[in-house]
């Protein structure tokens, strides 16, 4: 905002000029008093010299980027949903500057660098200052807001005063004392911006809830959504604030009105994006929320799209990271609709997303109670699933294939389960599955293809238990594969988890069909404890294969 106000007489000026020949002269001197009234009355806010200085070192023109850091927009914008969301990344922005700075502080009064910290502090002084007035300007500001502005402009006008005094004085022993009172009120004055944009923001959501509350209109609801969602990537801190503010409470009313339907999908992604925190969670289940995810999967009406969202919820809510699972026990009352409802829509998935949605959900499910594993082998979980793992269109990526072996790793603790999954020719899937690779270097992709590995390890040494599955699998040869990848370090990405499942499974084989392993392997893999063999395999090196 302050580089646009500084431009603004200099900028009319310039275009006077060039129009002094012109009839328009007139006009134009006219509109050069104007901006230079309004720059006037405007500068009276930012009287600080050291904020004239900083302001004095702007470029004369408006460009893109200056424009892109006003907070307030201009009024040629009359759609509130524009405002709201222009707001909202400036105030992000603003903050990430004041932040950046004040962290440079730190590090600069750590090594003791005073000009600097005194350069940065007038700097931050400034950011503060100008972000102060112009969110008051663009908002009604809340009273206890109110306070922590007051406090906070006290606070960063002290640190410019006594970081300038560390200027005129090589007193060590003055300056040691003074390191420890900036480092005192530069902590503070972080404290206190933190809480303030925390409230601002606070106040911004507030505006984009009562929208999708207030309004009848689908472009405005979907446009407050939008906002919504795209600040919950900002991470779990935004979130908690966006779920404390009742935004799950508003989504889920818009979830349950048949005359929304278009923004279900829309209103659901960013409930699951909210759920990565437990006060999403908690608002989530005190709304019954639930119940309508299980309506929406079980609709046969819904569009793909709002029932893929509606998995996503569930899978972010049965997430095994969350450390509360108080909310799982309204869970189980609709838990067989929403697993029929999702190993449906594993079978049907038009495309990988939504495969990998619905699939997440059942796999997450899986882990917290064995009816689930019960329910999926009675809905032909397991053909389902193997079929799909041959059809690229759904199942084409180390993360999808994450899922199903999740999923069949579980339900392998059910003893009906070998027989099915010889039926399905899975052992033959099983065994692909061991040699899953990443197709690029990315470390997430890497992670799953280990996760993918270890798991159809610890599938196959479950399954083995029926020796008709660890006749299969030996016939099929993979008891090679397992030594293979129990040696060679670089087929299982060294990972340490994978070669544990590995000797497990190896074990299991071998102890069912002794004659499968050679005397040499046995030596090393089978007869010595676990550990040893665990030790003796995560040291090899290369050549030793």
């Amino acid at each position: 905002m302050a580089s646009g106000r500084m431009a603004s007489p200099q900028s009319s000026s310039r275009q006077s000029s060039s129009l002094s020949s012109s009839p328009m002269s007139t006009r134009a001197q006219s509109l050069q008093v104007d901006s230079v009234q309004r720059w006037m009355e405007d500068l009276r806010h930012m009287t600080e010299v050291e904020c004239m200085c900083v302001l004095q070192a702007k470029p004369i023109g408006v460009e893109e980027d200056s424009q892109q850091g006003e907070l307030i927009v201009g009024s040629g914008v009359s759609a509130g949903d524009h405002v709201a969301r222009n707001n909202l990344q400036t105030l992000l922005r603003r903050a990430l500057v004041v932040s950046t700075e004040l962290g440079k502080m730190f590090q600069r009064l750590e090594k003791g660098r005073w000009q600097r910290v005194h350069s940065t502090a007038v700097r931050a002084n400034c950011h503060v200052r100008s972000l102060v007035h112009e969110y008051s300007a663009a908002r009604n500001t809340p009273l206890e807001m109110q306070k922590y502005e007051k406090s906070l402009l006290e606070k960063c006008m002290e640190l410019t005063n006594i970081t300038e005094r560390c200027l005129h004085t090589d007193d060590e022993f003055f300056l040691k004392s003074m390191r420890e009172a900036i480092h005192e009120i530069l902590t503070d004055v972080s404290d206190s911006f933190s809480n303030m944009i925390d409230m601002a923001l606070a106040n911004e959501i507030r505006v984009l809830i009562k929208q999708i509350e207030s309004s009848d209109s689908l472009h405005t609801i979907g446009s407050a959504i939008s906002n919504l969602l795209s600040l919950t990537q900002d991470g779990p801190q935004l979130c908690s604030i966006i779920a404390k503010e009742g935004a799950v409470v508003a989504l889920f009313k818009i979830c349950r009105q048949d005359r929304f339907r278009d923004l279900y999908a829309h209103a659901l992604r960013t409930v699951a994006s909210i759920c990565c925190v437990e006060e999403g969670i908690n608002q989530l289940e005190k709304v019954d929320g639930i119940l309508c995810l299980a309506d929406i999967l079980t609709d046969d009406s819904s569009v793909e799209a709002a029932r893929a969202e509606a998995a996503a919820v569930v899978a972010q809510i049965t997430s095994p990271h969350h450390t509360s699972t108080q909310h799982l026990a309204s869970f189980l009352e609709s838990m067989h609709d929403i697993v029929t409802a999702l190993i449906k829509l594993c079978e049907t998935a038009s495309c990988g997303e939504v495969f990998l949605l619905a699939s997440a959900a059942l796999a997450n499910i899986t882990f917290f109670d064995s009816m689930a594993c019960e329910i999926l082998l009675q809905l032909n979980a397991i053909h389902i699933l193997l079929q799909a793992c041959k059809d690229r269109q759904r199942v084409d990526t180390p993360y999808s294939k994450d899922q199903v072996v999740t999923i069949l790793a579980n339900l392998s603790v059910l003893e009906q389960c070998a027989s099915e999954v010889l039926q399905e020719q899975g052992i033959e899937r099983l065994l692909l599955l061991l040699g899953e690779k990443p197709s690029s270097s990315s470390p997430s992709e890497g992670a799953a293809c280990e996760r993918v590995q270890q798991k159809a390890a610890v599938t196959l040494a479950r399954l083995s238990r029926d020796p008709d599955v660890a006749q299969t699998a030996i016939q099929l040869k993979a008891v090679p594969r397992l030594i293979e990848l129990c040696r060679s370090p670089t087929e299982r990405n060294n990972s340490d988890s994978v070669l544990v499942a590995c000797l497990a499974a190896l074990r299991r084989l071998a102890a069912g069909c002794p004659d499968s392993i050679e005397a040499a392997d046995h030596q090393q893999l089978i007869k010595p404890r676990l550990v040893d063999s665990f030790l003796l395999c995560s040291n090899m090196e290369e050549s030793f294969v």
